[in-house]
């Protein structure tokens, strides 16, 4: 009985290339490339949330409070505290190189706060060829800690270059718009 022929590895998606085995591994951005690149995260950008510093492993980002991210007991909404830390984690876990995408995350509230600037600062503490694990605390102004953040992220063999490179797709009116 012939052996079997082991199925085919599936095509990358059109305009896509992935890196084969012996493949070099993709370079490192810069921080200005990775300011440049979460600068197109427009749901951050909405939050008013700023990247402050960056390098391999690690971030840092800032977002002031506003009216809009108060919950109904006037506190600062678990939501935006969450964006804030998950925009430092994705900083993090993407800054070298490849893509990695959140697989798990979770987050603590240690504090409740009412106004000011909260940062996030993320740290990569453990990271593989396919996994990345990273820490990010929240503080408020005063530098009393706000909440904790833990994320591990899936990374892919698909460099953050090659997603720069792509046009943006922009999508008009959301699920239940009218065409």
């Amino acid at each position: 009985m012939p052996t079997p022929k082991p199925a085919p590895a599936p095509k990358p998606a059109p305009g896509t290339r992935r890196r084969g085995p012996g493949a070099p591994p993709p370079a490192v951005p810069t921080p200005a490339f990775l300011r440049r690149f979460f600068g197109r995260d427009r749901f951050a950008a909405g939050a008013g949330i700023r990247l402050v510093d960056c390098g391999p492993g690690r971030s840092v980002a800032r977002m002031t409070l506003r009216p809009d991210h108060m919950n109904g007991v006037d506190v600062a909404q678990g939501g935006a505290i969450f964006t804030l830390a998950d925009f430092a984690f994705a900083v993090a876990c993407n800054s070298h190189g490849p893509v990695a995408l959140a697989i798990d995350v979770s987050i603590s509230f240690l504090a409740a706060t009412r106004s000011g600037t909260l940062t996030a600062t993320a740290l990569e503490v453990s990271r593989s060829a396919r996994l990345s694990r990273v820490e990010v605390t929240v503080r408020d102004a005063k530098g009393a800690a706000v909440a904790l953040f833990h994320g591990t992220a899936y990374v892919t063999r698909e460099s953050i270059h090659e997603v720069a490179a792509r046009p943006r797709r922009v999508r008009r009116g959301g699920a239940g718009s009218a065409r």
